[in-house]
């Protein structure tokens, strides 16, 4: 038989036998790029709330919120408490031949919460799946008679080959072939949307476009959608009977002060709205597209069409057992308005770090718990930084930012026990995106920490971050 190991085993691997085996068995180039961070050299013991605890003793604040996933913080006590509910009463997980009481009880719930008739569900696993059953569902409402979906041109909605088609980051950089029918429009530009759909309507005044994909606040890029925009997509989308999707995957469940940003519009509905990350409470897989009823009774309400779209893992109990204790958390517990306030705290406590930084720093943006901090490129590197890095690299056009955001990262979890990741839709930034759950005193130490590494200035910053790394890059090898 072969040599297999035990779950015992696996938590007593130590770092460097995880590196050994990440580069034998899952990806070299994960080792060498994760490997050379701070972060990327520690294992963790445990976590609660917004902290990290690392097998050393040290504790990490968590202020990434897991790219959206962990709203709820780590280990919420009430949701683990319905997870060990479960297991406990040895529910059984999935069967396709009976009718599950948590697809049913999580449907209700996310009906009485959303406006309007956001009353269907459906449960898969992740963020791009959703999207693309939805993009799906609105081919189908058509029945096939319309070959356009819209999207931005800054539009995160995935990875996989039909969420990717509608994905316009440059996250992905590599051209896959693309589902036929994609278009693309400038964010927020009203003269952008009405060209995108001109360059989709014929002679006779018929639209050939089923559905537009729209994030209403772009969590890659920090930016948002205003609501005289949203309103005439609505209206058009309407008067034009085409599919409106709205793309919440990570800003659901009170990111940036409203259940969904799209609520703080009133009277503002989409016909199929998409969630994942926070929607299981940072403990399962499961994602959702909720949508209006007369576009899913067209789509798929018929014998005929009645598991045209399904899944083996659509409503995984326990996936769908968390995901309505960890709803409950986000109402009972009022996410939004724990969002409202960590926004009013961090734009403060940015905008003073701006003022007094700025020299380095360019701009802040954001809200809510979502926010980004945007540092100057600056004219050219450092000699002394020219003369450390791949020739590669330095010819990057944004080689300066992405040095210095990392060096910001890496200053912060070095020498301040803080975990912070950047993004990068168009321009880079430091995102600062705690758990809903954090408080007061966990945005002061943040604060405190990101001004310590900031008046240390362009040169050492970036000196310190590329030697750590080529020092780290020869430890991983």
């Amino acid at each position: 038989m072969p040599e297999l190991l035990s779950l015992d085993q696996a938590e007593r691997l130590s770092i460097e036998q995880v590196h050994d085996l990440y580069g034998k068995y899952v990806s070299r180039s994960q080792v060498s790029l994760i490997g050379t961070f701070g972060f990327g050299r520690d294992l963790v013991e445990s976590a609660e709330g917004a902290w990290i605890q690392l097998r050393d003793g040290r504790a990490v604040l968590d202020f990434t919120g897991g790219v959206g996933v962990l709203n709820h913080g780590h280990n919420h006590p009430r949701v683990l408490a319905a997870r060990d509910r479960y297991r406990q009463q040895r529910r059984m997980e999935v069967h396709k031949n009976y009718f599950s009481p948590y697809v049913a009880a999580l449907s209700h719930n996310l009906a009485a919460l959303l406006p309007g008739d956001l009353n269907i569900s459906y449960f898969p696993n992740s963020g791009a799946e959703a999207v693309e059953g939805a993009v799906k569902m609105a081919y189908k409402y058509h029945a096939g008679r319309r070959g356009t979906v819209l999207h931005t041109d800054i539009a995160f909605h995935g990875k996989l080959m039909g969420a990717g088609s509608l994905t316009a980051s440059p996250e992905i950089h590599f051209d896959f072939p693309q589902i036929p029918g994609t278009d693309s429009f400038a964010y927020a530009d009203l003269d952008s949307f009405h060209l995108a759909l001109e360059r989709h309507t014929d002679s006779q005044g018929r639209s050939d476009v089923y559905a537009v994909v729209l994030e209403p606040f772009s969590a890659s890029s920090l930016r948002e959608c205003p609501a005289d925009f949203l309103y005439e997509v609505r209206r058009i989308c309407t008067e034009q009977d085409i599919v409106l999707i709205f793309d919440e995957v990570y800003t659901g469940w009170g990111k940036t002060g409203e259940l969904f940003h799209f609520m703080r519009h009133p009277g503002l509905v989409p016909d199929v709205l998409t969630t994942s990350k926070s929607f299981g409470g940072g403990k399962s897989s499961i994602s959702g597209y909720i949508t209006r009823e007369p576009v899913f009774r067209r789509a798929y309400d018929n014998l005929g069409d009645a598991t045209l779209h399904s899944t083996t893992y659509y409503g995984f109990g326990e996936e769908t057992a968390t995901a309505l204790a960890a709803v409950s958390v986000a109402v009972e517990e009022d996410f939004p308005g724990r969002a409202r306030k960590l926004g009013e705290l961090l734009s403060a406590g940015l905008a003073d770090l701006a003022a007094r930084h700025s020299g380095l720093v360019a701009s802040v943006a954001g809200r809510g718990a979502l926010h980004g901090v945007y540092l100057r490129q600056g004219p050219t590197l450092p000699k002394a930084v020219r003369d450390l890095i791949p020739l590669s690299l330095a010819k990057d056009p944004q080689v300066t930012a992405k040095l210095l955001t990392g060096a910001v990262i890496a200053a912060l979890y070095r020498d301040h026990n803080i975990l912070t990741f950047f993004g990068s839709n168009q321009r880079i930034a430091l995102i600062v995106s705690p758990p809903l759950v954090a408080g007061e005193e966990e945005v002061q130490i943040f604060l405190r920490a990101l001004d310590d590494v900031l008046s240390r200035g362009v040169r050492r910053l970036l000196t310190d971050f590329v030697r750590e790394k080529i020092s780290a890059a020869k430890a991983v090898r």
